[in-house]
């Protein structure tokens, strides 16, 4: 039965960047022979440049004529070969940037799905209530610093002239207790010094000296 369906491949599957390397590969040893047959065709130009006409010079252009067919045969095959891995380069890309776009909107859903789980749990009305509570509070305790900076009978404005008029009377008030000697320090308590006094006036000193 195997010789007639063939038997089941068991190897790897091929993949389009085995499949572009391969063909890579190919392009490159087709390059390998272009440039040895152009290394021959220089040679026979170069022979029958010194050449004349004749039976040995007919001879090297039909060998020459031959490369020129093989080669022009090996430049077919490499724009083929290079066309096709271009092509599936471009299929690669296009791989790849579908993989990226999926991946991309399996994150989205999932961030989506994240994110209606934790706004479904949040109640708007009990932020607001809180925002108002909060808002409550710092007025009242704006209200409770007001009252605790209120000074007490004590006038707000004060009248310049008014004021000059109380320094004026100060004046004359000290000018009063100075004739009267209110200000002077009694008799009784001139010689005395109290105790906690370190150092005793100079009067006492010299008293002390003369004594």
């Amino acid at each position: 039965m195997n010789r007639l369906f063939g038997a089941k491949n068991t190897g790897p599957k091929p993949t389009l960047a085995g499949a572009i390397s391969s063909t890579d590969t190919h392009v490159e040893s087709i390059d390998v022979k272009l440039s040895k047959l152009n290394a021959e065709l220089t040679t026979y130009q170069q022979r029958m440049a010194k050449m004349r006409d004749g039976p040995g010079k007919t001879a090297l252009k039909q060998k020459a004529l031959k490369i020129l067919q093989r080669r022009k045969l090996y430049e077919g095959q490499r724009d083929q070969l290079q066309q096709q891995s271009w092509n599936m380069e471009q299929a690669s890309m296009m791989t790849d940037n579908l993989k990226n776009v999926m991946t991309t909107v399996d994150a989205m859903k999932s961030t989506n799905k994240t994110l209606k789980q934790q706004y479904g749990k949040i109640d708007i009305d009990k932020i607001e209530r809180m925002q108002d509570e909060m808002q409550d509070l710092m007025e009242m305790g704006n209200e409770i610093q007001e009252s605790m900076s209120r000074s007490y009978d004590v006038p707000e404005d004060v009248d310049e002239a008014e004021l000059d008029a109380e320094l004026e009377a100060l004046g004359e008030e000290v000018e009063f207790e100075s004739s009267l000697g209110v200000g002077e320090t009694p008799g009784f308590m001139v010689d005395e010094v109290p105790q906690f006094i370190d150092a005793p006036p100079e009067a006492a000193k010299v008293k002390e000296a003369a004594g």
